[in-house]
């Protein structure tokens, strides 16, 4: 019989077990990489051999409301201003605004939460033995001159083979589950100050 144990103990857990696992922090690294490498060239735009927060500018008009709605043309007289100052009771305002571009985007931070890997092996021993067996006869019979002469023989002949067969069966499944995480806290505490950095004239 085989030692079923020992075949186990051959097998190269480090491969099955740490495989995965080293993949998937490569994997996690690969994701930090990829967050700062977006950052970089989105964030910011060369500007003469520097690099510079790179902004979006919009230019909109605005309605406010118009102070001198509703005054007399006396009083817009008094104050300097056209007779038909107050004529319209919302105003439009010409407003730019320029915008830090990563305020705008989803900065990505992927995070793996949880790793599981599923191993099984299976080992099936199987005993044969094969058992075959031949007989064999042969007479001859002869008569020469009142002489007889009588031959005979017989052979027998048992073989058997045993063997022994192991079936190996290995089974690996990795399961992987990630999400978006919120960003760091030093990155959140950047994108709000460039969120107070936001003008508008």
């Amino acid at each position: 019989m085989p030692n079923l144990v020992q075949e186990l103990n051959s097998l190269d857990f480090s491969v099955y077990i740490g495989g995965p696992m080293q993949a998937a922090v490569q994997a996690q690294h690969a994701a930090s990489m990829s967050q700062v490498s977006f950052i970089q060239a989105v964030g910011f735009e060369e500007n003469g051999g520097n690099k510079t927060l790179r902004y979006v500018d919009f230019e909109f008009k605005k309605s406010v409301p118009n102070p001198h709605f509703g005054k007399s043309a006396q009083q817009l007289q008094d104050e300097g201003l056209p007779a038909n100052a107050g004529d319209n009771q919302f105003d439009q305002q010409d407003v730019a605004i320029k915008v830090p571009f990563l305020t705008m985007l989803t900065i990505p931070a992927l995070r793996i939460e949880e790793l599981t890997i599923d191993f099984h092996a299976k080992l099936t021993s199987t005993e044969t033995a094969n058992v075959s067996s031949e007989f064999a006869a042969s007479a001859e019979l002869g008569i020469n001159y009142k002489i007889v002469n009588f031959k005979a023989s017989a052979s027998y002949k048992r073989s058997s083979t045993r063997g022994v067969s192991v079936e190996k069966t290995y089974n690996l499944g990795v399961k992987v589950t990630a999400l978006n995480d919120e960003i760091p806290a030093g990155l959140d505490r950047i994108l709000t100050m460039l969120e107070d950095s936001i003008v508008s004239a």
